[in-house]
């Protein structure tokens, strides 16, 4: 599992320029930007394509061919692989066939926006790309929202601003957030500043490129009856109905659902 840069091709260390050296084969998410790192660093190596769409025919034969003696590097198009990207399963299989498998750390879009924005110092949590659309984008911006960690996330640029005005009457006033564009690259550029100012400002500035976003964590909450709340609070925020709110908020949380509606009648009829 080999590391690659996320941007500026001089990001790429010796290991993982060995392992793509002396693989048989070199496994890609897209062939022809991989191709264009083995050029770069003299490389000559047979690429596959090794995609979600393909992963799950090509897992036996691609284990099998290691049993016979076979090395293969497995990258993503850009940073480390399986973050976000394909190869869980693969790594799955090699597992259960008692094969080694070696990671070769280096590049990584989140760690990169996490330590540019200064938000990380207490831990974080990385949630990938957020939901598009739905109950689903509206259960994960409640959770991002309330999570007292920082939150780092992938979301296209044209959706940055959307996302973050989702975000904020989720979150207090002042919550701060970052974003990041084109890590690594010419144009690299981070965005401080709190969510609803971000989102005003990149509405009416444009934003464009690869975007990773860093949102602070929640203010601690005291008590469990504050933290239920607070995670209600967020779900109807979010736009939820009050059942679907009881449900989710039941299930983040650990508790009866029976438990969390009452509460939220209670709280509507305040």
């Amino acid at each position: 599992m080999v590391a690659t840069p996320i941007g500026n091709l001089r990001d790429i260390t010796l290991r993982a320029l060995d392992a793509l050296r002396d693989c048989d084969e070199v496994l890609a998410e897209d062939t022809r930007n991989t191709l264009s790192l083995l050029r770069a660093h003299g490389i000559e190596r047979p690429v596959t394509r090794f995609d979600d769409h393909v992963a799950r025919e090509r897992c036996d034969t691609i284990v099998a061919r290691m049993r016979d003696g076979q090395r293969f590097a497995l990258v993503s198009d850009a940073g480390t692989p399986l973050v976000s990207d394909p190869g869980a399963l693969l790594v799955a299989r090699c597992a259960e066939a008692g094969l080694a498998v070696e990671a070769r750390p280096g590049p990584s879009a989140v760690l990169a926006a996490l330590v540019m924005s200064g938000l990380g110092g207490g831990g974080f949590r990385f949630v990938g790309f957020v939901p598009r659309d739905g109950t689903e984008r509206r259960t994960a911006l409640a959770a991002m929202a309330r999570d007292p960690l920082a939150t780092v996330f992938f979301e296209s640029a044209e959706r940055t601003p959307e996302t973050l005005d989702a975000l904020a009457p989720l979150c207090d006033g002042g919550r701060r957030a970052a974003v990041t564009r084109e890590l690594t690259k010419l144009h690299e550029t981070c965005y401080r500043g709190t969510v609803a100012s971000l989102a005003a400002e990149l509405r009416a500035h444009g934003l464009r490129g690869e975007v990773t976003v860093v949102l602070e964590g929640a203010a601690e909450i005291a008590d469990a009856a504050g933290a239920l709340d607070a995670a209600i609070d967020a779900a109807l925020g979010a736009g939820m109905r009050p059942s679907d709110a009881a449900r989710e908020v039941a299930r983040a949380l650990g508790l009866k659902r029976a438990e969390v509606y009452a509460r939220v009648l209670a709280k509507g009829e305040r």
